[in-house]
């Protein structure tokens, strides 16, 4: 298969040079889902763009009836957080002109939709997939309110400009993949949503955080949480149904490296999981072991950050990807002072038992600065 590679703009610099973003579009003869992938939301986090180069190159060696429906690459989807430095230290993971968080910016259709009860109450006797449609055409209505106002001669600020631009690409998408990785240095895992731990198998990644609230505001709440809550909400109305969407945040290795063994993860995870759900129809794929992998799921809520509790040097950190015990040495802490006395080491243990799974890629660190994090056990 040959993509279809078009270019959008996003926004224009006083320079006049122009930031625009670069899609591949891969079609299948039959038709079916939408698959949406996008990586580099956050700059210093480019496994992704690996991950997606060689998924581009292998979906180039497949003959167009092995895809029912289409994917939608997007590598390096945040240019301008991807193009900020420090030195040379990649950043980019908080927006330059107003401070805001890349991935905490997108529209969530759920608190516009003011009358859901009455929406739900009407969609009773339809069959998921024209639930689908109807609620979809809601979404999108809501959504093209929203894009009129690019072309207000009041203009929108960068954040909005971007996420616009950026969502339209995939509202109407079955699949999202955001693939992402560590600001610091981290294990494989990804983040999944209630009820779609079944599906995350197909990834092969031991390790899950489990979305049980969500605000709305990263890329894959934004997509998932309206029709999380409409499935709740005919659920409540004695209509059980789960819609075929899925929406997938990978966090694959440590930022501003290739890590070779995470981007193999990721390459084969996407195919297993395309090819699971019947996207892809691929020789060997999904693999026999999908059904029996095993993903420790971890809650959200348990995991724990351990912050600098003075400043200094750490020194002495447990490996990442450790398991740990309860009063375990997790680092030490080398601080100096200016009281005319001596360094002190200050030892900092484990107050629970579980995982590290991400540290502090720089080994000075302020007070009040990360340091480790654990999944608890």
């Amino acid at each position: 298969m040959i993509p279809n590679i078009s270019t959008i703009e996003l926004f224009q610099l006083s320079s006049g040079d122009r930031f625009s973003l670069q899609i591949y579009k891969f079609s299948g003869i039959q038709p079916g889902k939408k698959v949406y992938l996008q990586a580099n939301l956050h700059g210093a986090e480019i496994v992704g763009n690996a991950v997606i180069n060689q998924l581009i190159e292998f979906l180039m060696t497949l003959d167009s009836n092995q895809l029912a429906g289409e994917i939608w690459l997007v590598p390096v989807c945040n240019p301008l957080g991807t193009n900020q430095r420090n030195h040379c230290f990649s950043t980019g993971r908080f927006n330059s002109y107003d401070g805001r968080n890349w991935n905490r910016i997108f529209w969530d259709y759920e608190p516009e939709c003011e009358d859901l009860n009455t929406f739900a109450q009407s969609q009773i006797n339809l069959q998921p997939d024209e639930i689908r449609k109807n609620y979809l055409a809601r979404i999108q209505s809501a959504f093209d309110t929203h894009l009129e106002k690019l072309q207000s001669p009041s203009g929108l600020p960068v954040d909005e400009l971007y996420r616009y631009r950026l969502q339209s690409l995939c509202l109407d998408a079955n699949y999202i993949i955001d693939i992402h990785s560590s600001s610091n240095q981290a294990i494989d895992y990804l983040f999944c949503f209630h009820s779609r731990e079944e599906s995350a198998k197909a990834f092969l990644l031991d390790y899950g955080i489990l979305l049980t609230e969500y605000g709305g505001e990263t890329f894959d709440e934004a997509f998932m949480k309206p029709w999380l809550v409409l499935e709740n909400k005919l659920a409540q109305l004695g209509k059980k149904i789960k819609f075929d969407l899925d929406s997938w945040t990978l966090e694959l290795g440590s930022g501003m490296v290739m890590n070779p063994e995470s981007v193999q993860k990721g390459v084969l995870g996407i195919k297993n999981y395309l090819a699971h759900k019947g996207v892809l129809e691929i020789p060997g794929f999904p693999l026999t072991a999908t059904s029996s992998h095993q993903v420790k799921f971890i809650p959200k809520g348990q995991t724990q950050i351990y912050y600098a509790t003075a400043g200094g040097m750490v020194q002495s950190r447990v490996p990442l990807g450790s398991s740990i015990k309860a009063g375990q040495l997790l680092y030490q802490l080398l601080s100096f002072n200016k009281d005319k006395k001596l360094p002190t080491l200050i030892d900092v243990c484990a107050q629970a038992d579980g995982l590290v799974y991400t540290v502090s890629t720089n080994h000075a660190v302020n007070e009040g600065e990360h340091v480790i994090s654990i999944m608890l056990s």
